[in-house]
């Protein structure tokens, strides 16, 4: 049969026997062996399971060889004699067809293998992807008709690969010393002049030398890779013309993206891609930098009840999927997406762990952001601590060895627990993430408009490490500092550059009427919406300073995004998902202006990784520690006195100091001071244990300076508009 864009209407065909399991004990996926390979799917409702051998000639012909697969308890198997590395199959599953109850078995869909290592492509969108009958604008026609059209002409395949043990070795940053840089492969070098043009916006591209060696000079030691697990492009997105760029709609867990790789690994097949992938990671950790990938298990590509059937829904839904409890023909959505994969289900953690072994084993990548991970840890519509999902995953000999990063946060009930779970993984705090914008730029348009600003006791407590978020729990101390992944921007959202710019979003380009997006920014535009000159543009400038000074100066992890280093501009548009071109794609043509940012943050990313003070793993106590003369964290007021308490309450008091002790540490006293009022601010410094200090960065300076002011203790200076100064004691 040949690849076609008219559906055709599924037809039985021969049927053969498979043998039984040449390993022992079964495991789940597709195993190679010197006799054949080793074929088992998880689908206790099915009634009969076909394995389908999928040969293809160079016109896109295909044909199809049938295999039946003998029933196990909760899953199939079966063995094929002679199947080899880069031979494409798939699943037909046969079974109960009732929509009330939730079961939708459709033989006449080809089914992606959950457990497949490389898969050939991406679903082209077609009414064949679907279960029931749909009609042109692919909405049902009857939910209950079962649709009988063939989706093999398609269908991406999973390819069959070989299994190749290797060393690797995993730089295991510390994580006090970690900063993490938030990257798309593709967008991240496919402008990128330093690296050839067939390589870009590839893998291959990602692990150049001058990329890599960008990384080490600017100073981050891990790279946190937006999803590059194959993925599958909504229908409202296809019919509209766009792509899902940034990859949260995942089409299989053990699979890379295909499209990322050079074309030449893509011709050569799904084993080059994995090779590809692989070169890659190993590039990295030859430079001592980690990999961490942005991970989707929260939800897949097939959608709504109303969306396609490409692997898990005509697989066995019900074990994969979160439904209504008292009507299981309802999803219980919590993500906003669709469907939701209920983690109460042994086949959804099984495969979740067994997909996060594999990408650290065999892959070698050293962490994972989990999207939306508080549905990983739900129980239906609670949310559990101590969910059996996390627990697996804290104490499995491998993954509690790599760095675990959760986003906090889902649309379900009880959807925001930052703070809530378990250590030794890691959250990205959205506290410090608002209170740092809201302190800079909130308290600076609210002066501009007449209004009054927020109190400084959440930004302070942001600062020193979120105590309030990440000390609770039975060790003391909690979960640390470093448990806080303190960010100011990310994907989702405004870059820095356009927090600076734009009050409002600018999704026009999204085709959704700027509907989509939020609308919730904590930014200002500096009195000029968009692009700006003169005044409007130093301002502009000093605020992103602030905002990425204090985000590296603070304790915690921090995590920049890329192409804030230097101002990277979306032109205000805040939900960039689906814009795969020069909207989302880094520009490195740099302005004078865009260097001198980008300096700033290689300057301050050396500080703190030269002194430990910055770097705590534990909160501070306020106390004296034995034989130390100054408390390990002190807070002064304007005149150098200890923060009054009403100055806290007021929300218009503008200066903070914070004084660090590094005695612990042996190191320098570290003394921080922000003005946020519209105006500059004298300032007398603290008296500190009795030494001078070292003014080594000042927000007002477009670009750092060689030479540093000294002042004495109880020294009076003058601090600029909207600004901060790094003091560092002597």
């Amino acid at each position: 049969m040949k690849a076609s864009d008219t559906p055709y209407s599924y037809i039985e065909s021969e049927v053969f026997s498979t043998e039984r399991l040449v390993s022992r004990p079964p495991r789940m996926g597709v195993h190679l062996n010197e006799h054949g390979a080793d074929f088992v799917l998880r689908s206790p409702h099915a009634s009969r399971v076909l394995v389908c051998l999928i040969d293809e000639d160079e016109e896109g012909n295909r044909s199809e060889r049938r295999y039946e697969l003998s029933r196990a308890p909760h899953f199939w198997q079966g063995h094929i004699p002679g199947v080899k590395a880069g031979q494409l199959y798939g699943y037909r599953v046969y079974g109960p067809w009732n929509p009330d109850s939730g079961q939708m078995s459709n033989p006449a869909k080809l089914l992606l293998d959950p457990y497949a290592r490389a898969v050939s492509g991406t679903p082209r969108l077609s009414s064949a992807l679907y279960g029931f009958r749909v009609d042109e604008n692919y909405e049902p026609v009857d939910r209950y008709a079962m649709n009988d059209e063939d989706s093999l002409p398609f269908m991406p395949c999973g390819v069959l690969t070989e299994e190749k043990p290797r060393e690797i070795t995993h730089p295991y940053t510390r994580r006090r010393d970690t900063v993490i840089y938030e990257a798309h492969v593709k967008g991240f070098t496919k402008l990128r002049e330093t690296v050839p043009e067939d390589e870009r916006g590839t893998y291959k591209g990602f692990a150049h030398p001058s990329v890599i060696s960008y990384l080490k000079d600017l100073g981050v030691t891990a790279v946190e890779l937006l999803p590059i697990h194959a993925k599958m492009d909504e229908p409202f997105l296809t019919q509209r013309g766009l792509t899902n760029y940034w990859g949260y709609n995942t089409l299989a867990y053990f699979a890379p993206e295909p499209s990322y790789a050079t074309e030449a690994a893509q011709r050569a097949g799904g084993a080059a891609v994995i090779d590809e992938v692989k070169a890659m990671v190993d590039a990295y950790h030859e430079a001592g930098l980690e990999i961490i990938l942005d991970v989707v298990y929260n939800h897949t590509c097939e959608g709504k009840l109303d969306g396609t059937t490409v692997s898990w829904r005509g697989i066995d839904q019900s074990s994969y999927y979160m439904s209504d409890q008292h009507d299981p023909s309802h999803y219980l959505d919590t993500t906003g997406c669709g469907n939701s994969l209920d983690f109460r289900r042994q086949s959804v953690i099984k495969m979740t762990l067994d997909s996060l072994r594999y990408w650290v084993e065999e892959i070698g990548v050293d962490g994972f952001r989990f999207d939306l991970a508080t549905t990983l840890g739900r129980n239906g519509e609670t949310f559990d601590s101590h969910h059996p999902f996390y627990m697996a995953l804290v104490t499995d000999p491998v993954l509690s060895s790599v760095k675990l990063i959760n986003e906090p946060w889902d649309m379900g009930p009880m959807g925001w627990q930052t703070g809530n779970f378990p250590g030794p993984t890691c959250d990205w705090n959205d506290y410090f993430r608002d209170s740092v914008r809201d302190f800079w730029l909130g308290s600076a348009a609210a002066a501009h408009h007449g209004h009054f600003s927020k109190d400084m006791r959440d930004f302070a407590t942001r600062l020193s490490g979120s105590a309030d978020l990440f000390g609770l729990g039975r060790a003391p101390g909690g979960r640390g500092p470093i448990a806080s992944i303190n960010f100011v921007t990310a994907h989702d959202g405004f870059t820095l550059r356009d927090l600076v710019s734009y009050n409002g979003k600018h999704n026009e380009a999204n085709l959704e009427e700027n509907k989509d997006g939020t609308d919730v920014n904590r930014s200002w535009n500096h009195g000029v919406e968009g692009e700006a000159s003169g005044d409007v543009e130093a301002a502009r400038r000093r605020s992103m300073r602030n905002l990425l000074g204090t985000l590296i100066l603070s304790a915690g992890t921090p995590m920049v995004v890329a192409g804030d280093e230097f101002g990277r501009t979306q032109g205000g548009n805040n939900n960039s998902y689906c814009q795969d071109n020069e909207i989302s794609w880094v520009n490195w043509e740099c302005e004078p202006w865009q260097e001198d940012v980008r300096e700033t943050v290689r300057y301050l990313l050396d500080v703190r990784a030269r002194h430990e003070v910055f770097r705590p793993e534990d909160f501070y106590t306020h106390a004296v520690l034995d034989d130390d003369e100054i408390a390990e964290l002190a807070w002064f007021d304007a005149f150098g006195e200890l923060m009054p308490d009403y100055c806290w309450f007021d929300p218009n008091y503008p200066v903070l100091q914070m004084l660090r002790s590094g005695f612990e540490y042996d190191d320098n006293d570290v003394l921080m001071v922000f003005n946020r009022s519209s105006q500059p601010q004298a300032v007398t410094l603290p008296q500190g244990r009795g030494a001078d200090y070292r003014l080594v960065w000042d927000s007002a300076w477009e670009r750092p300076r060689d030479s540093h002011e000294v002042y004495a203790p109880a020294a009076r200076t003058r601090l600029e508009t909207n600004s901060m100064r790094l003091f560092l004691a002597d």
